[in-house]
């Protein structure tokens, strides 16, 4: 929470369409936000959706997806593969201090959410550590949105330099 996985998924994207790169943009957050009956496993419907979704970018050709999510271990991240038509799968982690993370979370967050929201910003940043499920780092802190999602996309490999 307030590594800026949104506002970089939202620039990656732009990017890529100025290289006529085509792909799809995902922020699967969103597709979980629900209150089901008791019982209902609000993530399973969450890795559903994103798989409905890949499936219907799929059907148009779309072989690239840049998809933005908090992913704490491997199940999660074997949900998210499981969801996605592609070959191949490569995981950014994007990092800014604490104080940065809380100052962003502080911000944007209104709403009867935020004291939680800015406690799970040590618990979440911690379980990502220990899950190292990135396949490389970006730094987003002190940088434009621009400088991270290109260096995000060159390291993936999906743009050249």
């Amino acid at each position: 929470m307030g590594a800026g996985k949104t506002a970089v998924l939202g620039e990656a994207s732009d990017l890529l369409a100025q290289h006529r790169v085509v792909h799809a943009a995902i922020d699967v957050d969103a597709l979980g936000l629900a209150h089901l009956e008791t019982g209902a496993a609000s993530d399973y419907v969450m890795y559903e959706n994103l798989r409905s979704i890949c499936a219907n970018y799929a059907s148009h050709i779309v072989q690239r997806f840049l998809v933005a999510r908090a992913v704490e271990n491997t199940s999660q991240l074997s949900l998210i593969r499981a969801a996605i038509p592609a070959e191949n799968t490569v995981v950014c982690r994007l990092t800014a201090s604490l104080e940065e993370m809380k100052r962003r979370v502080a911000t944007r967050e209104t709403g009867i959410m935020k004291a939680n929201y800015l406690a799970r910003i040590h618990e979440l940043d911690g379980l990502l550590d220990r899950a190292r499920l990135e396949n490389f780092t970006v730094s987003n802190e002190n940088r434009s949105v621009t400088d991270v999602a290109l260096e995000m996309l060159v390291n993936a490999g999906w743009i050249a330099g």
